[in-house]
């Protein structure tokens, strides 16, 4: 969370509430932080007659900001059942075209930010040491999304993490109602939670390093022409993860216009004398730096070099809402991979 003081706070509400037509004595509404077991909850919440504006306040604004906000908007009317009109709105300093055109389709209202103004608050998953989307913690959820039903002891010795490490990590998602414990044994109760939290705790957009437009005409193509060319050169680490990985692991069609790989970034000249376009056509490459060790257990399917179903599944809850149902695919085919 970017720390603000009281009068650069002070500032950003005024600023927002003035743009919305709301009076100074609007009544701020103090919303649950894990509304229906989520870890986020807006930055600010105001009410006015039969109004609840629900604000997100962000430097720049994502698709991924744009899904956490229209889930809640849902859950609050889901769950609340107030009868008041919820209005969602996104103030920002920087509102990309196309995340603008995806807001006005869902109804969401966007207020543009003066420079002037301190424009990030967001609130953290879990204390920053021990998120689920850590490397450790992650080895114990998605174990148990193959395991389906087991004990935090074998998850741990499965995964070779320390038994406390596994159990703070099983407890942490059991207070939100995202596990459930029965005699011992603990299972996922809730999958789309689980999802939304790693959309929140690891926002997959945040590693991508370069878009490159490539000249092939469709991403399997494109995906066994470099990893051909990456192989014969023993020292370039690759792996190919998202919709490439994933379409791989289900069987399930996605967009052929775009593949998406884990490479260091000294290796990306390379990539781009080899494999660069200047047509505006063709098939776009996503190139994502690693946060981790993504390659440990990278395999080969129908000759494309692809990461661990475990990787795949990370960094597609990572894209959010825009890849839910793929996401959700593999999630159902998960224990059989």
């Amino acid at each position: 969370m970017t720390q603000q003081s009281g009068d650069e706070q002070n500032d950003t509400r005024a600023y927002i509430m003035d743009h919305l037509g709301i009076p100074e004595d609007a009544r701020v509404v103090a919303s649950e932080p894990y509304l229906s077991g989520l870890p986020f909850s807006p930055d600010l919440t105001l009410e006015k007659g039969d109004m609840l504006y629900v604000i997100e306040i962000k430097s720049r604004v994502t698709v991924d900001a744009i899904s956490r906000l229209n889930l809640f908007r849902e859950l609050w009317q889901r769950e609340k059942g107030s009868g008041k009109q919820v209005v969602p709105v996104l103030a920002a300093k920087y509102i990309p075209k196309m995340e603008e055109e995806l807001m006005d389709k869902l109804g969401i209202e966007a207020i543009k930010l003066p420079r002037s103004l301190v424009s990030e608050n967001r609130e953290q998953y879990t204390s920053a040491s021990h998120r689920i989307t850590s490397e450790k913690s992650w080895k114990v959820v998605s174990r148990l999304l193959k395991e389906k039903k087991t004990s935090i002891r074998q998850l741990s010795l499965m995964e070779n993490v320390s038994y406390g490490w596994a159990h703070k990590t099983i407890k942490g998602l059991m207070q939100q109602n995202i596990i459930r414990q029965d005699n011992g044994h603990v299972s996922i109760s809730d999958v789309n939670k689980l999802l939304s939290g790693i959309a929140w705790g690891r926002p997959f957009s945040n590693l991508m390093i370069e878009e490159i437009r490539i000249d092939f005409e469709n991403s399997t193509t494109a995906a066994k022409e470099i990893t051909s060319a990456l192989k014969a050169q023993n020292d370039i680490p690759f792996g190919f993860t998202s919709y490439t990985a994933a379409s791989l692991y289900t069987g399930y069609g996605v967009r052929h216009d775009a593949v998406y790989l884990y490479m260091q970034e000294e290796n990306l000249s390379y990539f781009r004398e080899l494999f660069a376009s200047n047509s505006d056509k063709g098939t776009l490459a996503y190139i994502y730096r690693t946060d981790r060790n993504v390659f440990h257990d990278v395999r080969e399917k129908e000759d494309i070099r692809i990461v661990s179903p475990s990787q795949t599944l990370l960094d597609l809850a990572g894209m959010g809402y825009s890849a839910m149902d793929i996401t959700k695919q593999l999630v159902s085919v998960y224990a059989t991979i």
